[in-house]
C-alpha cells in the first residue's frame, strides 16, 4: 500500500492528505532511509515518524456514527481553526477513520473502522454500495424538476448516475424524500439538487448498505455488527 495511506490507518496522521505532509518534509523513515512521495509498505518494514515506531493495528474496530451537523468528517481539523470533527465523538482507537464523508452540515449515518480495506469497499466506486440519504426540500417542488433530478443531472464533472427515489411526501411547507446513491463524489446530492432547481434545506443519511441508522441517537455511535460487517464484506 502507498506509504501515506500505511500512516493514516496506524493512526499516525488524520487523514492521507496530512501525511503526504509529514512524508514531503522529511518526518517519515522506511526502515532507514528517509522516505518519499510515491512509496509503498508492505507492512513488513519499521516505519519511524519522527523516530517513533509505526504500526498498523493489531485488531479491527468499526463503527456506526450519527453525526450531528457543524461536525468535520476529518479526526484533526487545521491548526489555525480549531473547529469539531468527528474524533470529538469517538472513542481512542488506533488507526480509526471515516469510511466515506458527509460534509459540515449533512448529518446521519457515517461508519469508522480502522480495517483498511473495509474502508476501501465501503468507498470504492466498484463496490457499488448504495448510500441512502433523507432529503428536505422548500416548496414549490416542481414535478419537472424532481423528473430532472431522478434522471441524474448533468454536473460540472460529469453526469450523475440515476439514483432511486422513494418516500415521497409533500405537504404544504416541505417536500420530503429518499435519494438512494452508489456514488461518493464530493457533495454530489447538494450539487444535483441545485442543477435540477431544487432547494435543499436538510439532508440526513440514513443507510450505507446494509447498515442502518435506526434509533442511533445524534452525536451517538455503536459497534458494527458481525451480519453487518459480514454483508459489508
Amino acid at each position: 500500500m502507498r506509504l501515506q495511506a500505511f500512516l493514516a490507518r496506524a493512526g499516525a496522521a488524520p487523514s492521507r492528505r496530512k501525511a503526504e505532509a509529514l512524508i514531503k518534509g522529511g518526518h517519515v523513515t522506511v526502515d532507514g532511509e528517509t522516505a518519499s512521495i510515491g512509496a509503498s509498505v508492505s507492512g513488513e518494514e519499521e516505519v519511524l515518524l519522527s523516530g517513533r515506531r509505526v504500526l498498523l493495528p493489531s485488531t479491527h474496530a468499526s463503527f456506526a456514527l450519527n453525526k450531528p451537523a457543524g461536525y468535520l468528517t476529518t479526526l484533526k481539523d487545521e491548526p489555525d481553526k480549531n473547529r469539531p470533527t468527528v474524533a470529538d465523538l469517538m472513542p481512542n482507537v488506533p488507526g480509526l477513520v471515516p469510511a466515506g464523508r458527509l460534509d459540515a452540515e449533512t448529518t446521519g449515518l457515517l461508519i469508522l473502522t480502522n480495517d483498511g480495506p473495509l474502508a476501501h469497499r465501503i468507498t470504492h466506486p466498484s463496490s457499488m454500495i448504495e448510500k441512502e440519504y433523507s432529503l428536505t426540500l422548500n416548496n414549490p417542488v416542481p414535478a419537472k424538476a424532481l423528473e430532472t433530478l431522478a434522471a441524474g443531472p448533468r454536473l460540472e464533472d460529469g453526469p450523475m448516475s440515476p439514483p432511486t427515489i422513494s418516500n415521497l411526501n409533500s405537504g404544504p411547507r416541505r417536500t420530503t424524500l429518499n435519494l438512494t446513491i452508489h456514488e461518493g463524489r464530493n457533495r454530489i446530492i447538494r450539487r444535483a439538487c441545485a442543477a435540477a432547481g431544487l432547494n435543499l434545506i436538510a439532508l440526513h443519511r440514513v443507510r450505507v448498505g446494509p447498515v442502518l441508522l435506526g434509533d442511533l441517537a445524534e452525536g451517538e455511535h455503536r459497534p458494527l455488527t458481525e451480519d453487518e460487517l459480514g454483508a459489508l464484506g
